[in-house]
């Protein structure tokens, strides 16, 4: 009866039909693959079967994990696609291939050498999305030099703090960025530059501070770009070359600063293995790999994980091409971009996208070349996400969740997933990442379906967090799970909702900040950015004070994304039986008072 059986399925003809189709090269293979439904048959494709019985999932692959370090990524990728253009900078006007940008990365890494930095050191790159940035992202890698994203928002007490914890040994930015003189800003935390000699700052209040390398200008005490490309002789070039043999893909190459969600931020530590590896996998997850020339526009800021690694580490990955519109986001600048460059790809968050669909001259532009395109940062409105595909018909849209702490992706969608998953879920498990959904009050994991706090294991975890010990293992467990902090429930194909979260988060436009002290916070909502900050504020018996002279307060002292937009005074908070402020209730009664 089985022999019947088996007969009957090989002269179906599906069968013949799948059969013909596994005998011809894969690229080929996998439209007509999805034509024929026969997307179960690749082990790295969406889940067929509904195989989860618990909220634990891991995402098995048939591709091992990558012993690489960032480097050695960009070189495999030179010499593939030499002529194939890397990055493409259009308010600057620059462009360079794969060949001309590994020849940059090399000058300018062996010229950092010269300078006097060293494996291991920290260099912090202080700006927007420019040339240098990505340039010095793999020039540090190559001469082993820790990276340090810092917020080019950054405000001087943070500057301060992220580059004393860290201690930082060199500070690369523009002179300014808006209506941020990162010069001068600079002189007022390390007043001694005015008579140092460039590469020989001796500071107080930074006394790990060595040099400050500027990108556009000549400044007292401070050197030049061109400094940097001219340091080194064929001594510093051979000793790039030992230096290779030498680095280890465990190494820690960036540091990525949190928001300072939960206080003071902190930085997590990544590594080659960490961030090379999750942009592979990332590729893999948007198809990189199998579609053709990839150019990827680019608007999301390289200091965050969803630029640096979701982009550029994409780049040397999957030889993809990015292009940057501006080097601060500009909606009009993405759909020139997007025509101009003929762009297949497009990165951005739900505000972007919603920015982009606001265009007053959105049809004026031909945006036909767009195939796919990534939002993260925030949950995307289901609106948005059938305005994307209807509006600008991108059919490859995919949903992305991540953290800095991870990578940072853990979950993105399939080009394939229906509307339900791009809108209702935060994507699939990624390939070698483990998560599970626990009760965050005894640790047990939670039948499936159900909410409690999302904990994440596996390559893409962090490091540390650097020099603090204590919060690291807060949030890290002996057994290497990261607790997310966020309320999350998983389906039986290993999908994931968001539901909300534990710490006090609040996501504007793709961004993150937090309340501190005693005042509370919360998110309210916003069309435009998702969600709006608004301080809730119980003054002092015989105190006074008005919303104004609080922001007032704020600017100057924090990035202008931190300072509410809301100030609302109240008499007392929505509390717990424990005492803690019930902020789902407060977020209720501020949105109710505000009208929204």
């Amino acid at each position: 009866m089985s022999s019947s059986l088996l007969f009957r399925v090989q002269s179906s003809p599906r069968f013949s039909k799948c059969a013909k189709v596994l005998q011809t090269p894969w690229r080929s293979q996998r439209s007509s693959l999805q034509f024929l439904g026969c997307r179960s048959l690749h082990v790295d494709g969406p889940p067929g079967v509904p195989e989860l019985t618990t909220s634990y999932v891991h995402g098995t692959s048939s591709r091992s994990l990558m012993s690489q370090t960032v480097g050695q990524t960009l070189q495999n990728a030179t010499e593939r696609w030499p002529d194939r253009e890397a990055v493409v900078f259009l308010q600057d006007g620059i462009r360079k291939t794969f060949a001309q940008f590994q020849q940059d990365v090399d000058q300018a890494a062996a010229g950092l050498l010269a300078l006097g930095l060293k494996r291991g050191d920290r260099l912090g790159m202080w700006g927007p999305n420019i040339y240098e940035w990505i340039l010095f992202q793999f020039a540090t890698a190559k001469a082993g030099i820790i990276l340090v994203s810092v917020n080019p928002a950054y405000q001087l007490q943070e500057l301060k703090f992220t580059l004393s914890k860290v201690q930082c040994n060199a500070v690369v930015c523009p002179t300014q960025f808006k209506t941020q003189n990162y010069c001068d800003m600079l002189r007022q935390i390390c007043p001694e530059l005015e008579t140092a000699t460039p590469g020989g700052l001796r500071s107080a209040r930074l006394p790990d501070l060595r040099m400050v390398i500027v990108t556009d200008s000549r400044q007292p005490g401070m050197f030049h770009m061109d400094d940097v490309m001219q340091a080194a002789d064929s001594q510093h070039r051979q000793e790039l070359d030992i230096l290779q043999k030498k680095l280890s893909f465990d190494d820690p190459i960036n540091i990525q600063f949190t928001s300072g969600t939960t206080g003071a931020p902190k930085g997590a530590t990544l590594s080659h293995h960490n961030i090379v590896n999750n942009s592979h996998f990332i590729g893999l997850r948007l198809g990189y790999h199998w579609r053709p020339q990839v150019r990827a526009c680019l608007p999301v800021p390289l200091y965050h994980c969803f630029g640096s690694v979701g982009g550029g580490m994409n780049m040397a990955q999957h030889g993809i091409t990015l292009v940057f519109p501006s080097t601060a986001y500009n909606g009009q600048a993405n759909l020139e971009a997007i025509q101009k460059e003929r762009c297949t790809f497009l990165y951005g968050t739900p505000t972007m996208f919603i920015d982009i669909l606001g265009q007053p001259e959105l049809n004026k532009y031909d945006l036909s070349s767009l195939e796919g395109g990534i939002v993260g940062g925030s949950p995307c409105p289901v609106e948005i996400m059938k305005k994307v595909t209807s509006t600008i018909k991108i059919k490859d849209m995919m949903i992305a969740y991540g953290i800095t702490e991870t990578s940072p992706a853990t979950f993105i969608g399939y080009p394939m997933d229906n509307l339900e998953k791009k809108t209702e879920t935060v994507g699939c498990i990624m390939h070698h990442t483990e998560a599970k959904v626990v009760d965050p009050s005894t640790g047990q994991v939670v039948p499936l379906g159900m909410t409690g706090e999302l904990l994440i294991r596996g390559y893409c975890v962090m490091q540390e967090y650097w020099g603090d010990p204590a919060k690291t293992l807060e949030c890290i467990s002996k057994d290497r799970w990261y607790k997310t902090g966020d309320i999350a429930s998983l389906d039986q194909y290993g999908y994931c909702r968001i539901e909300g979260r534990i710490k006090d988060i609040i996501i504007r436009g793709g961004r993150e900040r937090l309340s501190r002290g005693n005042r509370a916070v919360v998110g309210v909502q916003d069309e435009r950015l998702g969600e709006e900050l608004c301080a809730c504020i119980k003054l002092q018996e015989g105190q006074d004070c008005s919303a104004e002279e609080i922001k007032a307060y704020c600017k100057g002292q924090i990035a202008h994304f931190k300072i509410p937009r809301y100030v609302m005074f109240v008499q007392g908070y929505p509390l717990t039986a424990t005492g803690k402020i019930q902020k789902n209730k407060l977020r209720a009664e501020m949105e109710k008072s505000l009208g929204i």
